[in-house]
């Protein structure tokens, strides 16, 4: 049986390993690091609100759409507060609206 056809290791990955990806990802990020408004904020709302917009969705998508919906929003409360069909209306042309719902939801919690 060749090597690319055996299924991979279960086992603990070498310590080494795992530093060596660390550091090729970790240039990568470095040589193609965007702005993105996300990375520039520790407000868990803004954060929040990329990751769920960023799932499935193209980053130029979310750029044209997260400015806007983080004004009318600008908080878990705001969000909250909102109706469902305002929401959805401020999510038009990400798709998936259920990750719209979800969210909603969740700053309802």
């Amino acid at each position: 049986m060749k090597n690319a056809d055996r299924t991979p290791s279960t086992g603990p990955i070498p310590r080494r390993s795992v530093h060596e990806f660390q550091r090729t990802i970790y240039s990568y990020f470095q040589e193609n690091e965007r702005e993105l408004p996300w990375r520039l904020t520790n407000d868990p709302y803004k954060i929040l609100v990329s990751e769920f917009m960023l799932q499935q969705t193209q980053v130029q998508r979310v750029l044209e759409t997260y400015g806007h919906f983080i004004a009318r929003f600008t908080d878990f409360a705001a969000l909250a507060r909102a109706q469902l069909r305002d929401v959805l209306a401020a999510w038009q042309g990400l798709g998936y609206n259920r990750r719209a719902m979800s969210m909603h939801r969740t700053a309802q919690r």
